[in-house]
């Protein structure tokens, strides 16, 4: 049940996106939305909370939830793939690589993954064609190896290691502003000093173990980030950088 929340939850991001429920309008009602698609209503209002944490509906009790916008929102609410995420909202996912390359680990990379020879992937993700984030992702050795062999310009390559037996399970995100560089400029056609939003997230298996560690910049005009927390359960840390 759980997973079907999230599938009428992309399936209504979809019809948001294509103009089917443009901003200011109403979506069904939690009734109507459970007897068209065959679930419980518990379903459907998990399906809003998710909508609601993107920032595309707004709700109040007892009324119908309104549709805000349609923006390219990434949510770290749940642990999803850049091309998962970029299907759910109706783009087209791709990616450029830039370098793949097996080599000595850096200091950080070693802390981050415990290991002293990693595969290091640059690659620039694309949505519908436009360049709008850079990879630059450490992976430990074994997954590497598997990464080598996956075609990452047209591959999900954390679909494609699910098939393989790697499971991306717990991630922690740290989220700061960041200039872009001559490098970053170069790959993302923006200007020097252009603002980036920087993600630096190191990844688990189900058991503990690290699989990567990652620093993705997103242009800030073309993604926005959400986070969804509450009192009971903070998923949010405030750091001085």
């Amino acid at each position: 049940m759980s997973a079907r929340f999230r599938d009428l939850a992309a399936e209504l991001r979809a019809a948001i996106t294509d103009g089917t429920y443009p901003p200011g309008s109403h979506l069904p009602s939690e009734s109507e939305l459970s007897e068209r698609h065959g679930v419980s209503r518990g379903t459907v209002r998990q399906t809003f909370a998710l909508l609601r944490a993107d920032g595309l509906i707004a709700s109040h009790q007892g009324a119908r939830r309104t549709v805000l916008a349609a923006p390219r929102v990434q949510s770290f609410a749940e642990l999803r793939s850049f091309s998962l995420w970029a299907r759910s909202l109706g783009e087209t996912p791709s990616g450029r690589k830039v370098a793949l390359v097996r080599r000595e680990a850096s200091p950080g990379e070693r802390d981050a993954l415990g290991e002293d020879r990693i595969y290091h992937l640059t690659r620039v993700r694309l949505l519908s064609g436009r360049p709008v984030m850079i990879e630059r992702t450490a992976y430990v050795d074994r997954v590497g190896a598997l990464v080598a062999g996956i075609d990452t310009d047209t591959e999900s390559i954390c679909e494609r290691l699910a098939e393989l037996g790697i499971v991306f399970a717990h991630a922690e995100h740290t989220l700061d502003a960041v200039p872009a560089d001559e490098e970053d400029a170069a790959l993302l056609g923006c200007a020097p000093g252009t603002a980036l939003l920087r993600e630096r997230r190191r990844t688990t298996d189900p058991d503990g173990r690290p699989l990567e560690w990652s620093e993705d910049r997103y242009l800030g005009d073309a993604v926005a980030v959400t986070v969804h927390n509450s009192v009971a359960a903070s998923v949010l840390e405030r750091q001085k950088s």
